[in-house]
């Protein structure tokens, strides 16, 4: 057998362990995980554009090096606490859009029961179970109160099981944030360069984020990881170029 093979073997050997019956059993009764990688991504690539994008219109305007780090820290820390709130407020109304309809359903269930069943009968109807499959359906999740609500949640409103916080979400957002949003000042922090070796040392630094940004996505949603990579350097590149054009063409302008 060849490494590859082993390799093969190995992995569905592991695939089958997860996939006992005691395993599906205990895995499927945990609370799903909140997910933070996405409030990661969002702060990550927001604040590497953010700062990136004042030194590249800054560069093209011919900003001095005093001008492109009072613009990035105070770019960098303001909207770094912005998105932190917005994303506090998102996920806060998804959590409040979420007890609304739990409310809504409950009162629903305890006023026209037959009307919620008959509902619980076209979803399942749709997905294509028939006669006393479909009755034996309806009959389980309406026997159970909490089921019924959880069932109509997701079928009706689409409202996931994950229960994010909003807190956690916002600091997540706001260090990924100020975090990748410091690397392209770096070069203006650091290192002793005139204007274009700041600047191209920047173009790096924040080609290398993006990139590391996107393998990163990539390995935690088992994506083609350079692939996502080249794709997030390509979004946040871009961002940064029309910054650069801006600057540019507006330098006459306050010359």
């Amino acid at each position: 057998m060849t490494g590859r093979e082993q390799k093969g073997a190995l992995s569905r050997h592991e695939l089958l362990e997860e996939h006992r019956p005691e395993r599906i059993h205990a895995r499927l009764g945990r609370e799903p995980k909140s997910q933070r990688v996405s409030d990661f991504v969002l702060g990550a690539i927001d604040g590497c554009v953010t700062t990136f994008a004042i030194v590249a219109g800054a560069f093209g305007a011919g900003f001095s090096e005093s001008v492109v780090l009072v613009m990035g820290f105070a770019n960098l820390i303001a909207d770094g606490f912005s998105m932190a709130v917005s994303n506090y407020e998102a996920v806060s109304v998804e959590r409040e859009q979420a007890a609304a309809a739990t409310r809504i359903e409950r009162e629903h269930i305890a006023l026209v029961p037959e009307g919620e069943r008959e509902e619980i009968r076209q979803i399942f109807h749709r997905k294509g179970f028939r006669g006393q499959v479909l009755d034996e359906i309806v009959t389980t999740i309406t026997a159970n109160r909490q089921l019924w609500i959880e069932t109509m949640l997701a079928e009706e409103y689409g409202i996931s099981r994950t229960k994010r916080k909003p807190l956690g979400s916002a600091l997540v957002t706001f260090f990924a944030f100020i975090g990748m949003g410091t690397v392209p000042l770096l070069p203006y922090l650091l290192s002793p360069l005139n204007s274009s070796q700041q600047f191209y040392s920047s173009v790096i630094l924040a080609a290398l984020t993006f990139f590391a940004i996107g393998l990163c996505k990539g390995l935690v949603f088992s994506q083609k990881v350079w692939m996502a990579g080249f794709k997030t350097l390509v979004f946040g590149g871009g961002a940064a170029a029309l910054a650069f054009a801006v600057g540019f063409f507006l330098r006459d302008l306050i010359a």
